[in-house]
Formats: structure tokens, C-alpha cells, sequence
């Protein structure tokens, strides 16, 4: 798919035909590596509105597996770092917005192109966590601001979505991991419509709160 991949990014308005392509390129290597996804959703997502995705992260598969099961063309928040991966960091610094997480300029950065792709009709997904927490045996590491304040801020519903098995299936252990069954559920959303920037970690305790009680209904 290089060659189609690569013509839909040379113009930013063709990001939502490199958004459905990127879909098929997540279904076909989730498939190859014999995962088979299962959706709950609580809440339907409506088409053509934008959100503000936040999930747990514990895998590579997160990634594939986000743009799995959703449909609205979304843009990616994600550390700068990544653009090291040979290929996959060509396309993830050109589709994604990306953070360089020591830098506060680089952060504030991000609220003025988040901003800019919600005008053009894009969701934005972020893992709050900031990162995949080291010791595999922490189930939800903290939340960070930054999604809850750019939802607050921007208007836009947050709509939790809880991975259950992606840790489990492919971690970042070596020689662990195994095909099966990869659990996705998107929860009831939450609305920031006017809401004050102080109510951000009281919605980001409550997001964090439905993700990890559903981790722990998933994974007793």
C-alpha cells in the first residue's frame, strides 16, 4: 500500500483518504497476527462530529487497533520519538501531531494544530498515559492533562475507549504474547461543553476511573 499511502499525504486535504487507507493497512496486520477484534460500545459515534479519543495504552497494536474500530478520521497525538521507526515514523510525521515532551514550547505547540484540525473537521486521539508504563504489571498508569484540557477547551465530547487484551497479546516483553481475542469497549462520552479549565482533572480522574474499572471487570 506504500505507493497510495505515500500520494495521500502530499496534500493535507487528502488526509481522509490516507485516514481509510491506514484503516485497511490496521485491519490486515491485525488479522495477519491472528487477532480478532470484539467492539462494545456504550454510545454510538456520530459521523462528520469531532471527539476527543482517549484510551489506555500498553501495546504497538494500540495504534492499529484505534484505527480498527473507529471510523471518524482522526489525527494522532503522539511523542516525537516514534519518528525514529524505519516507515512507519516516514507516515507518522507527516498525519500525526507530535509532542516533544521535554519541550514546553513543543507542548503549547499542540493546542494551536489540535485546534486547527478540529476546524477541518478531525478528531484527535491521545493516550493519556503519555507513554507505556515500564512495569507491565501497572494496570492504568496517571492520566496526563493535556487531552482533557484541549477537549475542555476546544468543546469537543471525550469518548473513553478501554483495550483489555493488547498487553496480554503483544507486549513489549519479547517471546510473549500469543494470537486471540482482542477486547475493545467505547464508553458512555463525556461532555465539556461549558466547562471552566479547572474541571479538567476532575474529568480526567472520571475517564481514568471507567477505563481502569473496566480493565479490572476484563482482567479479574
Amino acid at each position: 500500500m506504500f505507493p497510495f499511502l505515500f500520494i495521500s499525504i502530499l496534500k493535507e486535504k487528502w488526509y481522509p483518504y490516507f485516514f481509510v487507507m491506514a484503516r485497511i493497512w490496521a485491519k490486515v496486520i491485525l488479522f495477519g497476527m491472528g487477532f480478532r477484534v470484539e467492539l462494545e460500545k456504550e454510545e454510538e459515534i456520530i459521523e462528520g462530529k469531532s471527539y476527543m479519543f482517549v484510551a489506555n495504552h500498553t501495546s504497538m497494536t494500540d495504534i492499529m487497533l484505534m484505527l480498527s474500530v473507529v471510523k471518524n478520521p482522526f489525527v494522532f497525538v503522539g511523542k516525537k520519538e516514534l519518528t525514529k521507526i524505519p516507515l512507519f515514523g516516514f507516515f507518522y510525521k507527516r498525519t500525526c501531531i507530535l509532542v516533544d515532551r521535554k519541550s514546553s514550547k513543543s507542548r503549547m505547540a499542540v493546542f494551536e494544530r489540535a485546534q486547527k484540525k478540529i476546524d477541518q473537521g478531525f478528531s484527535i486521539c491521545i493516550f493519556p498515559e503519555g507513554g507505556v508504563p515500564d512495569d507491565e504489571s501497572i494496570v492504568l498508569d496517571e492520566f496526563k492533562d493535556g487531552a482533557f484540557r484541549l477537549a475542555i477547551d476546544h468543546h469537543i465530547p471525550i469518548v473513553p475507549l478501554t483495550l483489555a487484551d493488547n498487553k496480554k497479546r503483544f507486549s513489549y516483553t519479547f517471546f510473549s504474547g500469543s494470537p486471540g481475542l482482542m477486547r475493545v469497549k467505547i464508553h458512555h462520552f463525556f461532555d465539556t461543553k461549558d466547562k471552566s479549565s479547572e474541571y479538567k482533572k476532575t474529568i480526567k480522574a472520571q475517564v481514568r476511573q471507567v477505563i481502569l474499572n473496566q480493565l479490572q471487570d476484563y482482567n479479574p
